[in-house]
């Protein structure tokens, strides 16, 4: 039976994504431009629960104050003719050449000076339209020339960004948190904060820490060779999953942005287990919307981009589905406690003890056969073909 989506899924598409053009460095748009509205109004007959955007995606850049005040409005009269929800925006600081060495971290002090601003509006309009998390993907804080960039700077300007946005929200009382979504490069050489690991440690040191967290994409962590669903874990763990980009990627290229699903399959099955379970030994499952920053292929007509879009939401209900399974096989669970899964959970230490009750426990070390527990095995293959068969639908 083929899954139907519904707003309980809490699917959500930016209008970059089903309004991207197609074109590239070496080509012209395929596809005729989309207009948000019927971008809301397609969505919704998809099954989509949430619709988000940068600025410029909703207002082109340079509008007047009149001509953004009606494009807003008939979008806002779209979400409620609807009922799909904005759950998230961001501000493009990236397509005019202004933003060609960066927002926040640009050598040039009037264009941070002009980017901060260029985001303090775009907050009073996210907390108008309903939207919980405000998304910052700094893909021209970077550099292509190690001389160019004091990076160590640049992270100061970053920081000082980030907390100035915090403390407005604080002073506004708006119902906004941050996400920051990192990327190793593209279009910059390297960009800043290029994996949830380099985000984490960054968020650290900021002065709302509490407020801010990340949003990982899957082909941002796989163009680094990293396993995602391993980042998200972590994420997890951190509690700073506040968002997540959902789409496919095959191999450490381009950020290809394929359909979710339509890359590193097992990888996709591992990560919607995840989200939807939590660690198979305990841990958080993932609350928060499901979003497919993904683009139609620049081989689609309009047709085209509206079945990829349902082939994302498909892709996450049959993995979905596939992961349920798996979940309550009993030869998995099996598989599992063979593989000591589950005791990972188990501290090293018990509770209470000390370093001093370790070294005086003999069975610890001293009575301690290597030897022997160098020759168990552990099943992790059994396991993992248990993992692709459920994927397979295959038993």
């Amino acid at each position: 039976m083929t899954p139907t989506p519904t707003r309980d899924d809490h699917f959500s598409f930016g209008l970059w994504t089903v309004g991207w053009r197609a074109n590239d460095p070496f080509g012209d748009p395929t596809r005729p431009a989309l207009d948000p509205v019927e971008a809301v109004h397609r969505l919704t007959e998809l099954g989509a629960w949430g619709v988000t955007f940068h600025d410029d995606d909703l207002i082109p850049f340079g509008s007047s104050a009149a001509e953004r005040d009606r494009l807003v409005a008939r979008f806002r009269q779209a979400l409620g003719d609807t009922g799909l929800t904005v759950p998230m925006m961001t501000t493009n600081l990236f397509t005019h050449p202004v933003f060609k060495d960066g927002g926040f971290t640009s050598n040039d002090r009037s264009v941070r000076r002009y980017a901060v601003r260029k985001v303090l509006r775009n907050l009073d309009l996210a907390a108008e339209l309903g939207a919980q998390t405000y998304v910052f993907w700094g893909g021209r804080e970077g550099s292509e020339y190690d001389g160019a960039k004091d990076v160590q700077a640049a992270l100061d300007r970053y920081r000082e960004a980030i907390d100035l946005f915090a403390g407005y929200v604080v002073e506004r009382g708006y119902d906004l948190r941050f996400a920051l979504e990192p990327k190793p490069n593209e279009p910059r050489g390297d960009i800043l904060l290029p994996t949830v690991g380099h985000a984490l440690a960054f968020i650290a040191g900021l002065e709302h820490a509490d407020m801010v967290g990340v949003n990982p994409e899957v082909g941002h962590e796989q163009m680094a060779g990293l396993n995602f669903a391993a980042g998200i874990a972590q994420a997890l763990w951190a509690g700073k999953l506040f968002h997540i980009d959902l789409n496919g990627q095959r191999g450490i290229k381009f950020d290809q942005d394929l359909v979710f699903g339509h890359g590193d399959l097992l990888n996709a099955f591992h990560l919607v287990d995840l989200l939807e379970h939590g660690a198979p030994g305990g841990g958080p499952a993932y609350t928060g919307p499901r979003h497919f920053d993904y683009k139609p292929s620049r081989t689609e007509d309009i047709a085209g981009v509206w079945e990829s879009a349902a082939a994302c939401m498909r892709m996450y209900l049959v993995l979905r589905e596939r992961a349920q399974a798996y979940r309550a096989d009993p030869q998995v669970q099996e598989a599992l406690e063979r593989a000591g899964v589950p005791s990972l959970r188990e501290p090293t230490l018990a509770a209470g003890e000390t370093t001093r009750d370790l070294l005086a426990d003999a069975s610890a070390y001293e009575d301690f056969d290597p030897q022997a527990a160098g020759e168990r095995g552990y099943g992790f293959v059994r396991l993992n073909q248990l993992a692709v068969d459920h994927l397979l639908a295959a038993r």
